[in-house]
């Protein structure tokens, strides 16, 4: 399932703010938390992280 444009795009200034994963509100992603790394990783928002 493809997310929103709008939250794709919304998640991914977010990310641009932090060297570490983030989800769509801004709170780092918890490593045992694989749905949402998941999502984080197919939506290739990982390559958006600050470097």
């Amino acid at each position: 399932m493809a997310l929103d444009p709008a939250v794709k795009k919304n998640w991914v200034e977010i990310q641009k703010k932090f060297d570490f994963p983030v989800n769509a509100i801004g709170v780092k992603i918890k490593p045992n938390d694989e749905k949402t790394l998941k999502v984080w990783k197919e939506e290739g928002i990982e390559n958006f992280m600050k470097k």
